[in-house]
């Protein structure tokens, strides 16, 4: 008897405990709401995407040019994008947003327009080969969530996406190096490895001239293939580079910003890498979803009191 009210006060202590920590609301995986495609799950080598299959896919459009960049929902309210895709971030006016897009030129009975409140982009950026080649695009009205509308996930800071994970980016850029999206003009998707970030500047020094050398950052990651062939390319500026966790929920890991010419052989995509930016994203747009590789797993303070309640029941 003695063992088990010892027990229970063990209990109640970590509970306390819990509660005063926060680790009690630590989010799982499972609880999460972002990242998740409803429906199952060109762009250069690509092929097209089953309608609503990337339902965080922004389309870009300004004034008279029509389509200029990708994006992707991260909330109600915020858009993620590419910092070179605003050359003048306080004059929003001529661009429109288009989410729950799937042709750019057929019928989108799933769409929703946006006009653009204010553009927040990383500070210091300059050039995309210079880096902090991300933007945050607040929306002129919330979105309603639907089926073929919803946010992707974010990598938290020190997220890593292992080399040789298979990815996938989406967009309607051109399909090969200026060659338009033809017809109606369908999003594309293809899939592209991580490339190790060593691996990557070595290949952008293959055959490269002082006027096209590129360095590759630490906060920009490779996915491509050194053979080339699959790529993305002009018009997919901005839009999401995204990988499976692996229990059905994609992560944002990066932003399309740059490449030489497009799936060229030894000049794989380069994108901003997002979890470089987290702390501006968390800052900016707090109810974005950044998450942590831990989240896999149950939350540590629900482990504890599985292992306790365990105890308590055997010491019975």
């Amino acid at each position: 008897m003695l063992h088990t009210i010892r027990m229970m006060d063990l209990v109640m202590e970590l509970l306390v405990a819990m509660l005063a920590s926060g680790v009690w609301f630590i989010p799982t995986c499972e609880t999460q709401g972002c990242g998740r495609p409803v429906v199952g799950a060109r762009i250069v080598g690509g092929s097209e995407a089953q309608d609503g299959a990337w339902p965080w896919q922004v389309d870009i459009q300004m004034g008279a040019s029509g389509h200029v960049c990708g994006g992707s929902i991260i909330s109600k309210d915020w858009v993620l994008s590419a910092a070179h895709c605003f050359p003048n971030p306080s004059d929003v006016s001529s661009y429109r947003l288009y989410m729950g897009r799937y042709q750019l030129n057929g019928a989108n009975q799933f769409q929703m327009l946006r006009l653009v409140k204010r553009v927040v982009v990383a500070q210091g950026y300059s050039l995309p080969q210079e880096g902090r080649d991300l933007a945050l695009v607040e929306l002129d009205s919330p979105l309603t969530w639907t089926i073929h509308i919803q946010p992707v996930c974010l990598p938290n800071t020190g997220f890593t996406f292992y080399t040789g994970t298979m990815c996938y980016v989406t967009g309607w850029g051109d399909t090969q190096e200026g060659v338009s999206l033809s017809g109606v003009g369908t999003l594309q998707e293809v899939g592209v490895p991580i490339i190790d970030r060593d691996a990557c500047n070595a290949m952008y020094q293959i055959d490269s001239s002082n006027s096209d050398k590129v360095s590759i950052l630490s906060d920009m990651i490779c996915a491509g293939y050194q053979e080339g062939g699959k790529d993305s390319c002009q018009g997919d500026s901005g839009g999401p580079l995204v990988c499976s966790f692996g229990n059905g929920t994609w992560i944002q890991a990066g932003v399309v910003s740059f490449g030489l010419g497009c799936a060229q052989r030894n000049r794989p995509g380069v994108y901003a890498r997002v979890s470089s930016f987290a702390g501006l994203i968390r800052s900016t747009v707090p109810e974005a979803q950044l998450l942590d590789r831990a989240c896999k797993r149950a939350a540590p303070g629900l482990v504890v009191l599985g292992v306790v309640l365990t105890a308590l029941i055997l010491g019975r």
